[in-house]
Order: structure tokens, then C-alpha cells, then sequence
């Protein structure tokens, strides 16, 4: 080949490739490949999820209302417990199964500390402290026991335990928030209870001589509302036979002291027949969620309570009421120093149902004009 025509080939081979450097891709066809001699960082796996803490935890926003929970009446303040704070932990729990085996084992002065989290399930409570060291319970309001479902079973339950104090967590989502049976000299202080099928607390089959204080309880009800009351002492008398070998639950001298309740479809506090020498004092109510057969804050069926210096806004009828399910009580009640607003002209602050000798002190006052203070007059 001559020199020429050699020239001419390699700038048309030149020219060839300069025209295939500027046309693109066809979509089909694959991207190439960078190449690097850079090493890859190495890659480091997601801790474990801790099996009490997830992305449902409870949070308390500034109104008292926990999340998904009806915020507090704005009427109503923050309620203040009048009992100690709980001693440091002396075992720290963080997940249901830490939590039961906990408490199988607790001894007198112990201090279970609840870690933030949420424990899911049913926990039961049988041994017992001494009224020198009781056992303790404790936790923040980010501490969540939560019963998975509203149609059955207590999230906690305090069977046969005696001298504890329970303070400070969250129950929420069962039947029933807290059972108390056979407690004695028990502190239930400081609970955020909500979301719950039927009752709040529940004191049970002659659970005597307890405190119930500072508590927050809302959104009761969820499964009847007829059973869905904040605090209910004693037992029905229809329910004798299966509670208390037929007798009278004498749940005494209970105290339900410096409480609030709202959203409630029931009586905030339902004291039974059977029931006497306790106390009702210093409580928050507000009846706007009442349902059905429901129409006071407190209703007193038990004999000698004493109902004293408590608030309460709206009902569907009267503030408080005793009724006489058996012969011999409803009576002996005393009410002093209550004030309210009533939502209904024909209720009553305080409305003994029949009289008998329950006495309405002459200091229980209205705040307004709507109702009565007490439908035989005060004394």
C-alpha cells in the first residue's frame, strides 16, 4: 500500500471512532463499570430492639393527657399525692418477663424500679411486705403496663399482697387498671390510668386500711360503660356469693384522698354495701363523660364514709348520692366542706337517697345557681 492511501485509512479509522464516541447508549444497554482501589467501609449492624422500650411509649404532655388519652379539664389542676416518692430501686426491670419474675421473688423492702418502656400483659403481685418495709413498685409515667386488650384480665393485679406501695407509672388497655384483693395497708399513688375496659381500681374482697392518692384516671369504661368507674370499693351485694362466701366485702377504712377523674362513663367513686369507715377527700371530678344509669361523681351505698373538701364540675344529675342497697347501709355518711357546678336544674350537690341519718353539713356549696346543695335542706 502506498504511504498515501495508508494516511487516508488512519484518519478514517480516526474519524470512525470519533463519531461512535458521540452517540449514546441504547437503554438496554449496560452502564459500565467504575473501577476504584478504594476500601469499603466496613458495614456494622443495627443494635437489637430492647424488648420494653418501643416506638409506642407513653408521653405526658403538659395538660396531664397521656398519648391518645383525653387531655385534663382545664378547670382542673395536676393532681398532688399525699405520700412519699418511692426509695431508689434496689432491681431495675426492663422487659414483661423481668417485670413478673420480680415480683414472684420480692421481699420485704424491696424496690422494683420500672425502666421507661412499655410491658405488655397480666401482672400478678402474692407476696407481702410488713408495715415496717413494705415492697415497692415504681416507676415514671413513661413505665407502661399495658394489658393488650380491654375485653379481659387485669394489667396489674395485687393478689393477696399486703403492705406494698405502688407509685408513679402508667397503666392503660386492659379490663380492669389495677385489682386489689385482700390488700392491706397498700399505697396506690401517683398512677396515670386510661383506656380501660371497665374499672380503673378496683380495692377487693376485704382489702382494708389502703391509700389511694394523687392518681390521674380517664377513659374508663371502654368495654360497658355501666363499669366504668374511676375507684370502686368493696363488691356488689349480687356478687357476694362469688367474692366473699356470701357475706358482705368488708372493704374498711380505705382512703381515696387528692385524686382526679374525668372521662369516666361511670361514678369516679362507686363505695359499696358492706363497706364503712372510709374517707373521700381533696378529689378532682368532672362528670361530662357520664353514661347511662350514671348520674353522680361519687355514689355511697357503704355506711359511716366521711366525703370532705372535694370539687367537681358537670354531672348528669347530682354531685354526690348514697343509696340503701341493704338494710342498715347507705347510712351514717357525712358530707362537708364539697362544692360543685351541676349541669341539670332538678340535681342536687349532695343527695342522700333515701336520708336516714347521713348528714349534709351546711358548708357543701354550689358555684352557681343551677340545682340545689341538698334536696332535705343541710345541718
Amino acid at each position: 500500500m502506498r504511504r498515501t492511501d495508508r494516511v487516508r485509512a488512519g484518519l478514517l479509522v480516526l474519524a470512525l471512532a470519533l463519531l461512535a464516541a458521540c452517540v449514546p447508549a441504547s437503554p438496554g444497554d449496560p452502564a459500565p463499570t467504575p473501577t476504584s482501589t478504594r476500601t469499603p467501609p466496613p458495614v456494622v449492624p443495627s443494635p437489637p430492639p430492647v424488648a420494653s422500650r418501643d416506638e409506642d411509649d407513653e408521653d405526658e404532655d403538659d395538660d396531664g393527657a397521656a398519648a391518645g388519652a383525653t387531655p385534663r379539664p382545664d378547670w382542673m389542676s395536676e393532681p398532688a399525692a399525699e405520700a412519699p416518692t418511692c426509695p431508689a430501686p434496689t432491681v431495675t426491670v426492663t422487659s414483661a418477663d423481668e417485670l413478673q419474675s420480680a415480683l414472684d421473688g420480692a421481699a420485704p423492702g424491696d424496690v422494683v424500679g420500672l425502666a421507661d418502656g412499655v410491658y405488655v400483659g397480666e401482672f400478678v403481685a402474692r407476696t407481702s411486705g410488713t408495715p415496717q418495709q413494705p415492697i415497692a413498685l415504681c416507676g415514671g409515667r413513661g413505665a407502661v403496663l399495658d394489658g393488650d386488650g380491654i375485653k379481659g384480665g387485669y394489667a396489674l393485679h395485687l393478689d393477696g399482697a399486703q403492705h406494698w406501695h405502688v407509685d408513679g407509672f402508667t397503666i392503660r388497655n386492659a379490663q380492669k387498671g389495677l385489682m386489689a384483693d385482700g390488700t392491706v395497708g397498700t399505697t396506690i399513688s401517683r398512677l396515670r390510668v386510661h383506656h380501660i375496659g371497665d374499672e380503673a381500681i378496683h380495692l377487693r374482697r376485704v382489702s382494708t386500711d389502703n391509700l389511694v392518692t394523687g392518681n390521674a384516671v380517664s377513659d374508663t369504661g371502654l368495654r360497658k360503660p355501666k363499669f366504668g368507674e374511676g375507684v370502686y370499693v368493696g363488691t356488689a351485694e349480687s356478687n357476694f356469693c362469688d367474692v366473699t362466701d356470701c357475706q358482705p366485702d368488708a372493704s374498711d377504712r380505705n382512703r381515696v384522698v387528692a385524686n382526679a377523674f374525668w372521662a369516666t362513663t361511670s361514678e369516679a367513686v362507686d363505695v359499696k354495701e358492706g363497706t364503712q369507715d372510709g374517707l373521700v377527700a381533696r378529689n378532682q371530678f368532672d362528670g361530662s363523660g357520664l353514661e347511662g344509669d350514671a348520674d353522680s361523681w361519687v355514689d355511697v351505698k357503704g355506711r359511716a364514709w366521711t366525703v370532705e373538701d372535694n370539687s367537681g364540675r358537670h354531672s348528669s344529675l347530682d354531685g354526690f348520692q348514697t343509696h340503701e342497697i341493704l338494710d342498715g347501709w347507705g347510712t351514717d355518711n357525712v358530707f362537708r366542706r364539697n362544692q360543685g357546678e351541676l349541669d341539670a336544674p332538678d340535681g342536687f350537690l349532695v343527695a342522700p337517697r333515701p336520708a336516714r341519718d347521713n348528714v349534709v353539713d351546711c358548708s357543701n356549696a354550689l358555684l352557681t345557681d343551677v340545682g340545689g346543695v341538698a334536696p332535705d335542706g343541710c345541718s
